[in-house]
């Protein structure tokens, strides 16, 4: 079995000899749960990277780093006796069955709505198993990027009906957020920290508008940022094409410049 080069087995054999006592690789030896966490983190966003770009090469190696993390945690957890492979995909194929009840069982979900609902329903139960719960918040990560946690909290209190009704209530809220930065930085004596926990309302604001249309917060500024970053380069390679020094151009040239970059990037 270890000689098929496409055998989920033969990644688990990889792991356990980079891993044996004896003749393993000292860096993985070295590692621990706790140590890994910033490469899955980083091989996770690698992946979205690959998607985002279109290059479904690429794609293929990144899901490929992805998936020796979750082999890498699998085999910490044999070593300590708590879980191996083997059960960790016992554990999502028993929750991807259970949570798909109009896909394996004979329950009717006829809209998207009412599978999502039903979804948010059988989490909830699984909260309630551990019984270590006291807020439907309790369990979101801290480790979240802040936009992703943001629609998470969200999403979990529109669940038992903490929500707005239609967008232009949602509208109204950023509005609202807008508004009260201003009134702060109109201030004759500026709190900084009034103005920054403004300013961090509006945010949480703009998250909802974007879950309200159904967007991905952490997705949309992404793509806001590669967005700037291409029509900045282009400013730069302006500047690099003139042999100007871009801190010399006024705000009104890099303006002009920025116009013209919005036609082509």
């Amino acid at each position: 079995m270890r000689d098929n080069p496409a055998s989920i087995e033969k990644l688990i054999w990889i792991m356990s000899q980079l891993r044996d006592p004896i003749k393993g690789c000292p860096w993985d030896l070295q590692q621990s749960f706790q140590t890994i966490v910033p490469y899955t983190l980083e091989e996770a966003y690698e992946v979205a990277e690959a998607i985002e770009n279109q290059d479904y090469a690429e794609l293929e190696n990144e899901l490929g780093d992805l998936l020796f993390q979750v082999v890498f945690y699998a085999r910490l957890g044999e070593e300590q006796q708590r879980f191996n492979f083997d059960n960790v995909v016992a554990a999502i194929c028993e929750k991807l069955i259970r949570r798909h009840p109009h896909v394996f069982a004979n329950a009717e979900l006829a809209t998207e709505q009412e599978i999502k609902a039903n979804w948010e329903n059988e989490k909830a139960i699984e909260r309630a198993r551990k019984n270590q719960q006291k807020s439907l918040l309790d369990d979101i990560p801290n480790s979240l990027p802040a936009l992703a946690q943001a629609a998470k909290i969200q999403k979990r209190c529109a669940h038992v009906g903490f929500d707005w009704d239609n967008i232009s209530d949602v509208l109204a809220k950023v509005k609202e957020e807008v508004t009260e930065v201003e009134d702060e930085l109109k201030a004759d004596d500026i709190d900084d920290a009034k103005v920054a926990e403004e300013i961090g309302d509006l945010l949480f604001a703009v998250v909802n508008l974007a879950r309200h249309v159904k967007q991905d917060p952490e997705q949309l500024l992404r793509q806001g940022n590669r967005k700037f970053s291409k029509r900045f380069q282009f400013i730069e390679q302006h500047h690099f094409d003139h042999n100007l020094d871009i801190k010399q151009s006024s705000l009104v040239e890099l303006e002009q410049l920025w116009q013209q970059a919005k036609l082509c990037c």
